[in-house]
């Protein structure tokens, strides 16, 4: 639970630096610039990922639990998860907010835990109590109040309704594949192989069909400060995948999701802290942050195996 709760945090602060990043000059400069902007940054937020984590496991001597990753059926199955979870759910999440607004991309985002627990149950034949089903829609509920807007612009219905599929779906089923099949790779090589596979799906296929090589070439010459700063909220994210992995390997997807949908609320509190959002700190988002956090750790509790463990240890 803990690894599930830090993944939450360290992706609340890749959330606040990528968000920083995003409003600089060259992605604001013009209309195509903002359009372009989602995308050409999370491709290069996850390279710089992927190269730390190629990094990291090149300093740990992994390169040879790598190859043998991708030569097993584990290894092909979490590459098939780094797809369906990465260029798809996040593609799903830029269409959704693009199309219907940041509050029901929020919606996008907090309904994946559900189908997440929908999907481990039927596949995983993970058991879900009653009150932790009660406690995880509470939690999704806070994360939707979190980014409620009542000023909804809907431009495309149809497209919005598809990305919030893409997302939740693609994030749900992500997270039960590798829960399946970490177990065979060490998390080192597992995030290793999800951020590279990101980053290469957005470069070979994504970036140009959005015809955005000029420009993404463009952001990486011109803009040093820009890219280490996105290089930083590559760093954060390849600590709270790391620690997401190591959740799902422990307590199993619907547990570690439950906790991991926590950086909503992780996200308000580092944004009041470190940027002094003093318009966060309103009666809404304070009990929506209570919320988040209370009903997310709570809906990650098994307590008929928690009181297990307790009457082992009195006998």
């Amino acid at each position: 639970m803990i690894s599930g709760i830090l993944a939450g945090i360290l992706w609340a602060i890749e959330t606040l630096i990528l968000g920083m990043a995003l409003k600089m000059v060259p992605f604001v400069s013009s209309a195509q610039a903002i359009i372009l902007a989602p995308f050409v940054s999370t491709f290069i937020h996850d390279l710089f990922a992927g190269i730390i984590a190629s990094i990291i496991n090149g300093v740990k001597k992994e390169s040879k639990e790598l190859v043998v990753a991708l030569k097993s059926k584990s290894g092909k199955y979490l590459i098939m998860a780094s797809i369906i979870g990465g260029p798809i759910g996040m593609s799903g999440y830029v269409l959704s907010v693009s199309n219907m607004g940041p509050s029901i991309g929020a919606v996008a985002s907090a309904i994946y835990p559900a189908i997440g627990a929908v999907l481990a149950y039927i596949f995983l034949k993970e058991k879900i109590s009653w009150y932790r089903w009660i406690f995880l829609i509470i939690s999704l509920l806070g994360v939707y109040g979190l980014s409620y807007s009542p000023d909804i612009n809907i431009n495309n219905f149809w497209l919005g309704f598809l990305g919030t599929l893409m997302c939740s779906f693609g994030w749900g089923i992500e997270a039960v594949i590798i829960t399946k099949y970490i177990k065979n790779v060490k998390n080192e090589v597992a995030l290793q192989i999800r951020l590279c596979t990101s980053a290469i799906i957005y470069g070979l296929i994504i970036i140009p069909l959005l015809k955005a090589w000029p420009f993404t070439i463009s952001i990486i010459s011109n803009n040093p400060e820009l890219i280490l700063i996105i290089g930083f909220a590559g760093l954060f994210a390849c600590l709270s995948y790391f620690f997401f992995y190591d959740a799902l390997r422990q307590i199993g997807a619907a547990k570690a999701m439950a906790l991991d949908v926590t950086y909503c609320a992780w996200d308000v509190i580092f944004s009041i802290i470190f940027l002094h959002e003093r318009s966060l700190l309103n009666p809404l988002s304070i009990s929506c942050v209570i919320i988040v956090l209370v009903f997310g750790i709570l809906a990650a509790c098994d307590y008929k195996e928690l009181f297990k463990k307790r009457n082992k240890l009195n006998n």
